[in-house]
């Protein structure tokens, strides 16, 4: 089947059931519910809906065993809807993205206060080494200076020294 069918399939469901969970459906099980995404099937035969629940694990227990006993009233209600010959069968999955969104930004502050205590801890000290060991090229030019000098009387110093043989100098 067409994907992009699919993606608009799913965006319906998603608000049909949105819709069912806020106007039709009374039971008092359901907690504070959001349906975060539908996903289809490509041959369009299963569809799944994501949901979270705001509260406790009791709260998300309750609530899913109310989505169960009101899957067939939502299955009629999206076939009504979409005027698809055959309904897709729903399932209801607890998202996880908020729980692992929160555990992520648990993580963060974790690491900003370690960061913050290795910068407490950095105030005060020095450096092993130098404070720059990087070479700069005023450096390299320095060094290349002193190395052709030494080169320079050390080549002097060798001239001046007799061979034993006239014009030819010592190699």
């Amino acid at each position: 089947m067409d994907a992009a069918r699919a993606r608009k399939l799913a965006d319906r469901i998603q608000q049909v059931v949105a819709e069912m969970l806020e106007r039709r459906i009374k039971d008092p099980r359901l907690g504070f519910v959001t349906v975060t995404d539908a996903r289809v099937t490509p041959d369009l035969s299963d569809a799944t809906v994501y949901y979270t629940v705001f509260g406790s694990e009791a709260e998300r227990a309750d609530t899913a065993a109310a989505l169960e006993s009101a899957k067939g009233v939502i299955r009629s209600e999206v076939g009504r809807q979409t005027g698809l010959r055959h309904t897709p069968g729903l399932t209801f999955v607890h998202d996880p993205l908020p729980d692992n969104a929160r555990h992520m930004n648990d993580l963060f502050a974790l690491a900003r206060a370690k960061d913050e205590e290795i910068a407490r801890q950095a105030e005060g000290a020095e450096f092993a080494g130098e404070a720059d060991p990087y070479r700069f090229e005023e450096d390299l030019a320095a060094e290349a200076a002193e190395v052709a000098e030494a080169a320079g009387e050390a080549e002097g110093a060798g001239e001046e020294e007799p061979t034993g043989q006239v014009g030819r100098p010592v190699r």
